[in-house]
């Protein structure tokens, strides 16, 4: 199949002429700045792709492509070879080149003034070489002007490099200073605090690093255009002088270098609030119990089911309700098939048949993956999806919830997200406990393998209402409720 030429594919879906200020739209179809302006004025209120037909929800900004306008450029500049002349000769005739013809950029003899180039804008190549020449000097200059510029820039990386080395020793001096001051069961929270920081300190150094590799790199595709061009200013002869100035290219401009990604006072405030959330709950918690379920959570085990009622319709239940998965499939549960219930969720959500009033309760869960939600709400948690979240776990005021992610766990209540440390080297089946002390006002999540850790607790808060576990799984998850096997019957 033969190729399309580049110059169909550098034409306006408009005017289909060659791109003038091309500008790419959001779709990624690319336009003429000027049509499609003109496109817009003209369809009043309606925003699309005149090539797609998509639809905008606004006008959206337009910037110029500036990869596309080169090509376009280079495309109508045309073709920027020519073969030498053997000999100072011309190939044509074969007598000796004597002008140059501008139109045609090459070097020619008297015969093809007559024959080939009649009309053609024409000069001495003497006079030829000097205009060239000053072009030469100019963008040797403007090259030279480049280098200055690039090795400022990568002089300031240099010293930004160094002060973010600085900032992150001195951050991991504080915060071990602070850490070793608390307890030796508080220790798995200081390495995960000292673990995210080397990830961001990593993150930024690795930002840094590329800019300067990038810079690097520039320099040397500058330092060789250089000598190209400094080669050519020394070559005698005037006909290879010309025939290489064509050939001529300059480097690729380099492109913007993002900013090390260093927040410094931001990682301050994230540290301080979590020392803080450590010193209140050392106030009311035996610190232990902060990093371990203790033996006696066995005494308040819950085994718990899922309610089929409450399932959305794409949510699997078996294993007598202990398991939920989540198919392609809509799942039709009694004679009645899948009819719409008050109690079903829209959401991939599901709550436990089980509910909590008083006292103190523990369970436990596993995840086939990340992309789940474990947490506890009222009853009269919305059935109905609203806006674009995907559930509603924690989005308001009568639910909480822990929502595991790929490379990291959040904890949300009323419409408020908190990062929590994601335990290193996590398993790909995730156990996690659950604690819900309903007269303490405290709610907490632990991962459970490889080692138990805690991960969050909501303390402080009034539960007004009897809680039921929830749970929102993605597409092709799976739950689990782990069962405590009963303790046998004694004798009759």
């Amino acid at each position: 199949m033969a190729a399309v030429p580049l110059e169909e594919q550098l034409v306006c879906p408009i005017c289909l002429e060659l791109y003038a200020e091309p500008v790419t739209l959001p779709c990624g179809h690319s336009c003429c700045r000027s049509c499609i302006e003109d496109h817009w004025a003209r369809r009043g209120e309606v925003t699309d792709c005149p090539a797609c037909r998509a639809l905008f929800s606004r006008r959206p900004d337009l910037c110029k492509n500036v990869a596309l306008c080169d090509v376009v450029e280079a495309v109508r500049a045309g073709p920027l070879t020519s073969d030498p002349a053997p000999g100072a000769r011309c190939p044509r005739h074969g007598r000796a080149v004597e002008l140059y013809c501008q139109t045609e950029r090459l070097c020619v003899c008297c015969a093809c003034t007559v024959h080939v180039c009649r009309g053609h804008r024409r000069a001495l190549l003497e006079t030829e070489r000097e205009a060239q020449q000053v072009s030469a000097y100019y963008v040797l200059a403007e090259s030279r002007r480049q280098v200055v510029a690039a090795q400022d820039r990568l002089h300031q990386l240099q010293r930004q490099s160094d002060g973010i080395e600085d900032s992150a020793s001195t951050l991991i001096v504080a915060v071990t200073n602070k850490l070793s001051s608390l307890l030796r069961a508080l220790e798995a929270w200081r390495e995960e605090v000292l673990w995210d920081l080397t990830l961001a300190k990593a993150a930024a150094l690795g930002q840094a690093q590329d800019n300067q590799n990038r810079l690097r790199d520039h320099l040397d595709g500058l330092a060789r255009y250089q000598q190209q061009i400094e080669m050519l200013l020394a070559c005698p002869d005037h006909v290879r002088f010309l025939q290489e100035s064509v050939r001529l290219a300059a480097p690729p401009a380099l492109a913007a270098l993002p900013p090390p990604q260093w927040d410094e006072a931001g990682l301050r405030e994230g540290l301080e609030a979590v020392l803080a959330q450590l010193s209140r709950l050392l106030l009311h918690k035996d610190p232990q119990t902060l990093l371990l379920p203790s033996p006696t959570h066995r005494a308040y085990y819950r085994n718990l089911t899922f309610d089929p009622d409450t399932a959305n319709r794409y949510l699997a239940l078996s294993c007598q309700n202990q398991r939920a998965s989540h198919g392609r499939r809509a799942v039709e549960r009694g004679p009645g098939g899948d009819g719409e219930r008050p109690g079903r969720f829209e959401l991939w959500q599901v709550l436990c048949s089980q509910s909590f009033k008083s006292g103190c309760h523990y369970w436990e869960v596993r995840l086939s993956d990340h992309a789940v939600v474990v947490g506890v709400a009222y009853a009269e948690l919305e059935r109905r999806k609203r806006g674009h979240n995907p559930n509603n776990i924690g989005r308001g005021p009568c639910s909480w919830g822990l929502q595991v992610l790929e490379d990291r766990y959040e904890a949300w209540h009323n419409g408020q997200s908190q990062q929590v440390p994601e335990p290193r080297g996590p398993p790909t089946q995730r156990l996690l406990g659950v604690e819900l002390d309903m007269a303490a006002g405290c709610l907490s999540f632990f991962s459970l393998e490889p080692q138990t850790q805690l991960l969050h607790s909501f303390s402080g808060s009034l539960f007004t209402k009897p809680l039921h576990p929830v749970f929102w799984l993605c597409e092709g998850r799976t739950v689990t409720l782990c069962q405590l096997p009963e303790p046998p019957a004694g004798p009759v």
